[in-house]
C-alpha cells in the first residue's frame, strides 16, 4: 500500500471514528459542535417555564409535560412558570419575555416550538430552549424526543388482534410529523400482527375542537372501525364520546387517560416525563447540559402502555401476553418501530 493510499484510509478511518462519537444525537447541521450552556453552577434557584399548546388539564399531551414542570420544581427548588401558547406569535413573546426575565430553562413541548427556539435562543445565550420534538439544535437550543411511537406499535397490535370489523381508526388534531409518526407506529403494529387490517386515518386540524373530533370520530365508525385512538389533545373527550356513544373501544395518549373516559378507554400509550424532565433540568442547573437531540423510550422507562384496570378482564390472555412480548421485543432491539426524523 503507498503512503498517500495509507494517508487516504487514515483520514477515513478519523472520519468513522469521529461519526461514531456523537452518540444518539441526531441534527439537521445546525449546529453539531453545541457547547454546554451556562458555563457553571447556577447561583441562586433555577428558573424554568413551560409552554403547552393546550391546557395541562387535557389528560393528555400537556399534562403530562406540567407534571415534568412539577417534578422539576420538587426536585430542584427552582422558580416554575407555565403558560398556553397555542399560536406562533404567541409562543415566540412569551419565551423572549421569560428570556428578558432570566429563566435558565424555557421547555417548548412540542414540535412547533422549536423553529421559535432557533429564532430566539440567539438572543439570549444563557437560557436554554427546549422543545419536546424537533431536529434543529444550537449551543442553547436542544431538542428531547419521546419515542412514543413504541407505546403506540404495541398499541396497534392490540386493536389489530381484538378487532371484530377488521378496521381500527386514528384521529388526529393537527396534522404535524410529530403526531403523524406516532400514526405510523401504530399502523405498522396492526398490520406487522394483521396485514389484512384496515387502518383509516383522519386529522381535524384542532388540539381543541371537541365538535369536530367527535364527528371524526362517528364518521369513522360509520365506515367499520370498532378501535379508535387519538391524537387529539384536549378534543380527545370528543372521541371518547363518540366511541361510548356506538359502544366500541378507545385507546388514550400521551397520559393514561383511563380515568378521564373508564367505561371506554382500554389502555394508553403513556409519555413518563417527570424523570427525565429533572435530569435535564439538574444538568443545567449544574452547569453541564450539552444540547443535542436525545430520544428517550421504553429502555428509559420514559414510554410505557397502560391497561384501564376496570376494562383489562375484558382482554384474553392471549392478547395481554402478546403486548408485554413486543414490549419487551421494543426495549431490547428486536423490533425496530418506524418514527420519522423531522
Amino acid at each position: 500500500m503507498g503512503r498517500e493510499t495509507m494517508k487516504y484510509f487514515c483520514a477515513l478511518f478519523a472520519i468513522i471514528l469521529s461519526i461514531g462519537c456523537t452518540g444518539g444525537t441526531q441534527s439537521n447541521g445546525t449546529a453539531q459542535d453545541a457547547k454546554p450552556t451556562p458555563a457553571g453552577p447556577i447561583d441562586g434557584p433555577l428558573k424554568v417555564a413551560l409552554l403547552t399548546p393546550s391546557s395541562i388539564s387535557d389528560s393528555g399531551w400537556s399534562a403530562l409535560a406540567y407534571r415534568g414542570l412539577q417534578a422539576i420544581a420538587a426536585e430542584t427548588g427552582a422558580e416554575i412558570k407555565n403558560a398556553v401558547a397555542a399560536q406562533a406569535q404567541e409562543a415566540k413573546d412569551l419565551m423572549r419575555s421569560y428570556g428578558q426575565q432570566g429563566f435558565h430553562l424555557v421547555i417548548g413541548h412540542g414540535y412547533e416550538y422549536n423553529q421559535h427556539g432557533i429564532d430566539i435562543g440567539k438572543d439570549f445565550p444563557k437560557t436554554i430552549f427546549l422543545s419536546t420534538s424537533g431536529s434543529q439544535i444550537a449551543p442553547n437550543v436542544g431538542c428531547l424526543r419521546f419515542y412514543l411511537e413504541q407505546a403506540m406499535y404495541v398499541l396497534g397490535a392490540v386493536a389489530a388482534k381484538m378487532s371484530k370489523s377488521g378496521t381500527v381508526a386514528m384521529i388526529g388534531g393537527p396534522e404535524v410529523p410529530s403526531i403523524a409518526s406516532t400514526f405510523d407506529a401504530f399502523e405498522q403494529g396492526a398490520k406487522e400482527t394483521n396485514r389484512n387490517i384496515r387502518v383509516l386515518r383522519t386529522f381535524t386540524g384542532s388540539n381543541d375542537d371537541v365538535g369536530k373530533a367527535k364527528a371524526q370520530t362517528l364518521a369513522a365508525i360509520d365506515q367499520g372501525a370498532d378501535f379508535v385512538i387519538h391524537q387529539a389533545n384536549a378534543a380527545a373527550q370528543g372521541v371518547f364520546e363518540a366511541c361510548r356513544e356506538r359502544g366500541i373501544m378507545a385507546f388514550g395518549t400521551n397520559s393514561d387517560q383511563s380515568a378521564a373516559a373508564p367505561d371506554v378507554v382500554l389502555a394508553s400509550a403513556v409519555i413518563v416525563a417527570e424523570p427525565v424532565f429533572v435530569r435535564v433540568a439538574k444538568s443545567i442547573q449544574e452547569g453541564s447540559y450539552q444540547s443535542g437531540i436525545e430520544l428517550v423510550g421504553m429502555k428509559d422507562d420514559a414510554i410505557a402502555y397502560v391497561w384501564n384496570p376496570q376494562l383489562l378482564p375484558q382482554v384474553p390472555d392471549d392478547v395481554v401476553q402478546m403486548a408485554r412480548t413486543l414490549a419487551q421485543k421494543i426495549r431490547e432491539g428486536e423490533i425496530k418501530v418506524t418514527k420519522r426524523e423531522f
